[in-house]
């Protein structure tokens, strides 16, 4: 893996001139770099995304060079052992295209309609973002658009890390300036990008867990011409890593990084990047949080819930109505949450302190319905905190309902079923390490001339 830092970074105008002086100069045709492009992919994506694992993967394709380069990566994936499946919503009628869509028929790789999507999104372990790439400005049009805002919900809104998918961003993350990067801060966040070439200069803000660099094939003249620092590719490898995640000495004290002076104001986005830390580390489960109610004689419970969504109006997850938390929600409405990250060897939790609500119907039906179909069949027949004769009784109520609602049939939402928010009053931010110097930082909710403000005590 190669230290970024070391590693140049191209400008909008560089990337074009040395894609034109490729084709012009150096005896390059555009099909043969869209196939070590595309195979370049698809090698980073087996090196981190096994396909024993990450099976399932949709390669969303954009109407250029960059959907051509998703096109042949969905190829090698087939023959990787991957199952890809194709989403090219304005094919270009080029024969370099249309023969490239020949060859994916050939192999029988699905192409999905796009009114199919998003919805489907969730139901794939990755997917590829080849829409645009460095040569697109101005805004995404439709179709366009509304499948790249369905990617950066996956990771803004969706925090079901377990069941949502990984997203590979090819060259450029789509809707990201190419210089700038995400300049919205609402764009797709992928978990790995592949750089082509060289990777350009928005790629200085990707905070994924894996940046690849692919495109084994830049002549040593141009190297020279554009004083470029590339790294060596390993063996005979299509692609390498770069840049590093933060390595931490264990055998020396962690300086405490919690300060006041270095929070954000707004608790809401001091939890999102410590989420985001978590995510970019490899935590397992990132999502996963202790939920404790309580009756209203004051006894306690906790169990473990996930993380739907978190925003300004507050965190979500989703519970039976039914289930020993829900009548203690109903009776006393108090509740706290509880995250704990292990990682880049310091311990880190958050503690968000509030008051319980139910969603509404038509948000609890949203979330249902962008669960997979086997998600959806549990909730439908379990009765949690209740008494069942045994495992083969759910078994057999899971093969009834499967029987009455069978493949390509919508399942309704149990009416007992649905989505908790709560209402943070008070946040808690506690960082430990291996020097036994613990930090701790908390937000209280004040009412100021009407509006909420929070104040910060360390």
């Amino acid at each position: 893996m190669e230290d970024q830092e070391s590693i140049s970074f191209l400008t909008q105008q560089q990337a074009a001139e040395i894609d034109d002086l490729l084709i012009s100069h150096l005896g390059f045709s555009i099909d043969q770099l869209m196939e070590l492009a595309g195979l370049s992919v698809a090698s980073a994506i087996t090196e981190v995304y096994r396909p024993s694992k990450y099976n399932r993967v949709l390669v969303i394709c954009g109407p250029g060079n960059n959907g051509g380069d998703g096109l042949v990566a969905a190829r090698h994936l087939y023959q990787f052992g991957y199952k890809p499946c194709i989403c090219y919503p304005k094919r270009t009628p080029k024969p370099l295209y249309a023969g490239l869509v020949t060859q994916l028929e050939s192999l029988s790789v699905p192409f999905l309609p796009v009114e199919s999507l998003p919805q489907e999104l969730v139901n794939f372990d990755i997917l590829v973002d080849a829409i645009f790439g460095f040569s697109f400005q101005g805004n995404p049009r439709p179709p366009f658009d509304d499948l790249i805002n369905s990617m950066a919900s996956l990771r803004e809104h969706n925090h079901e890390r377990q069941k949502s998918p990984a997203i590979v961003s090819v060259d450029i993350p789509s809707g990201w300036h190419v210089e700038d990067g995400d300049i919205s801060g609402q764009g797709i966040k992928p978990d790995m990008l592949v750089s082509l070439t060289a990777p350009k200069l928005c790629a200085k803000t990707f905070r994924g867990p894996y940046h690849f660099l692919g495109g084994r094939f830049v002549p040593p003249s141009i190297i020279h011409k554009y004083k470029l620092q590339l790294p060596p590719y390993p063996g005979t490898s299509m692609c390498v890593q770069i840049g590093k995640l933060p390595q931490v000495n264990l055998k020396s004290p962690i300086p405490p990084k919690l300060l006041e002076k270095d929070v954000e104001a707004n608790p809401f986005v001091q939890f999102q990047i410590w989420f985001d830390d978590a995510v970019a580390a490899g935590t397992n489960e990132p999502n996963s949080m202790a939920l404790s109610t309580a009756s209203k004689d004051g006894k306690p419970s906790s169990r473990m819930v996930s993380l739907k969504k978190v925003d300004q109006g507050g965190f979500v997850w989703c519970s039976n109505y039914g289930s020993r938390k829900g009548r203690e929600i109903s009776e006393n409405p108090h509740a706290s949450l509880l995250f704990y990250w292990n990682i880049l060897n310091r311990q880190a939790n958050v503690r968000i302190e509030g008051f319980v609500e139910k969603v509404s119907d038509e948000e609890s039906e949203q979330y249902f319905c962008s669960r997979p179909r086997e998600i959806q069949i549990a909730p439908a027949v379990s009765k949690q905190s209740t008494e069942i004769p045994g495992r083969k009784f759910l078994q057999q109520q899971c093969k009834e309902l499967e029987e009455k609602y069978p493949e390509g049939s919508m399942i309704p939402r149990p009416q007992h079923w649905g989505g908790y928010r709560l209402l943070p009053e008070r946040f808690e931010f506690w960082e430990g390490d291996e020097s036994s110097v613990h930090m701790r930082l908390r937000y209280f909710a004040q009412d100021v001339d009407g509006k909420k403000e929070w104040r910060i005590v360390q």
